[in-house]
């Protein structure tokens, strides 16, 4: 039988497997800790520097009579890092980000050429090494080239963990689970707010966000390989005795199952065996595809981070606003479940839509007042990142469905790479208002509005086979990168021909 049947056999979705999502459910709250981190540890509160009779010559002795007004504790009140040391704080978010470009660039190839499971428990280790290295930093500068190291493991076992959570089940709950994925990094964020709240000082706070990484890591280690992964290897009996023991855990009897012997000509095809980020230039179908994620991506990110960054200017405790900046996004999710299955709206109706809706909300923005009783400026930009949040859960269950998985990692990496480079941009786009205030917001208007229509070049994946290796690309269907009427046309005439 083919691998999708050995699922139906085993459980799609059995007691087993929403056990093991359940734990990579539980890494993506730990994942979204981290990534917030630098929000509450490096808050800067406010401050004065007292007046002396005499001239104060050097920064250091005006760092001497600074008085901090707000009782917290961050890196700020720490190591004094304001006026021209304020840089520092920022810096260290963008070593974070940049180590998440890093680790997607290394760990997303690595994965698909040695396995999940090894890649994902040492980059989670490490992650929680480097955590404990950020709580006990003496220095900026430990703390800074730690938070570079958690960004490298985060981002590479962010893309690991998601891939899993689908590999584990059988392709109908693949966009259950990726949103799944998807709604307990929303529900970290705004769990970390709350964290944040009850711990003031920033140590305990970056030592309390860290702590569960230990239990996730002692919980990980009882996942298995992904059978996904083995099967497109041609480690079939692996792949075989990897289902059998979720079949055994669903309580189902599958001790007669057997996959398609396709092994043989898995190793020995020289495309799969070299695939990898390479691939993605080779290949013509992934070629084109990987052009068209990767701006999709790319708009995605910068919509969704500069919209956040609008959003912190809002007055009020910053504990509840990097709450709601967690919860505001989960409406989005019910509504994807909801439309992605749809055969009237599909993967790639429903991320274009949300796109252009995310668009159409930051166009809206330059034609209404700052301040308003409902709508302004700031509900309006809220309604923007909802939409996009919607449309980001969608491109990551959609991405995943296009790329076969011997190449699977390496799209989403280089996809997260491009993801990357709008977050790196994105805080660049406010200074825009210098030459129009309306200005950031066309920025994100014409970047959700352009990736909308060019994701509809995209092919639809709903209730169509996942491909496995690259010789599956070949399939008039699995092979298209633009539907097509007429290529429809021409294969239901092919096949009336044929029968003939």
């Amino acid at each position: 039988m083919d691998l999708e049947k050995a699922f139906q056999t085993v459980g799609e979705f059995g007691p087993y497997q929403k056990r093991a999502v359940a734990v990579l459910v539980f890494a993506e709250v730990y994942m979204a800790c981290q990534c917030m981190l630098i929000v509450l540890v490096g808050a800067t509160p406010e401050y004065r520097i007292e007046k002396q009779d005499s001239d104060l010559s050097s920064q250091q002795e005006q760092l001497q009579h600074v008085i901090f007004t707000e009782d917290i504790n961050t890196i700020v009140t720490e190591w004094f890092l304001i006026k021209q040391q304020a840089y520092k704080v920022s810096l260290a978010g963008s070593l974070f980000f940049a180590g998440l470009l890093v680790g997607n660039l290394v760990f997303g190839p690595l994965s698909d050429k040695i396995g999940r499971r090894p890649v994902y428990l040492t980059g989670l280790f490490f992650e929680v090494v480097f955590g404990y290295v950020t709580a006990m930093a003496p220095s900026y500068e430990v703390f800074a080239v730690s938070r570079l190291l958690v960004g490298l493991m985060n981002g590479g076992i962010g893309l690991v963990c998601f891939v899993l959570t689908q590999e584990y089940v059988g392709k109908s709950y693949w966009a259950m689970t990726g949103t799944l994925a998807s709604m307990a990094f929303a529900v970290g964020i705004a769990l970390f707010g709350a964290l944040g709240y009850f711990i003031q000082s920033w140590r305990n706070l970056a030592m309390a966000a860290n702590s569960p990484g230990v239990l996730l890591f002692l919980l990980s280690v009882t996942l298995p390989e992904s059978p996904r992964w083995l099967y497109s290897q041609g480690r079939t009996e692996q792949a075989e005795e990897v289902l059998r023991y979720m079949a055994l855990r669903n309580g189902n009897t599958a001790y007669q199952l057997m996959l398609q012997r396709v092994g043989l000509p898995k190793a020995g095809n020289r495309d799969n065996r070299d695939a990898g980020v390479l691939q993605l230039l080779i290949h013509p179908v992934l070629r084109q595809r990987t052009m068209v994620l990767m701006y999709v991506w790319y708009a995605c990110s910068l919509v969704y981070f500069g919209l956040t960054l609008g959003a912190s200017e809002m007055s009020g405790s910053r504990y509840i606003n990097v709450a709601m900046y967690g919860l505001v996004e989960l409406p989005a999710y019910p509504i994807c479940i909801f439309l992605i299955n749809k055969h009237w709206a599909g993967r790639r109706k429903s991320m274009a839509i949300f796109l252009c809706l995310a668009g159409s909300a930051c166009l809206c923005t330059m034609f209404i007042p700052v301040s308003g009783t409902l709508i302004n400026v700031k509900s309006l930009a809220l309604v923007g990142k909802l939409m996009v949040s919607a449309a980001f859960n969608i491109t990551y269950i959609y991405t995943s469905e296009l790329y076969p998985t011997v190449v699977r990692n390496a799209g989403l990496g280089v996809c997260s790479m491009s993801c990357r480079v709008g977050e790196i941009l994105a805080p660049f786009v406010p200074s825009m208002r210098a030459l129009h205030t309306s200005m950031p917001f066309a920025v994100y208007c014409l970047s959700g509005l352009s990736a909308g229509c060019l994701g509809l070049l995209l092919p639809e994946t709903l209730n169509k086979p996942a491909a496995e290796t690259l010789d599956d690309l070949n399939s008039p269907t699995l092979g298209r990168v633009l539907e097509s009427k007429p290529l429809l046309y021409e294969d239901n005439k092919l096949k009336s021909n044929h029968n003939n």
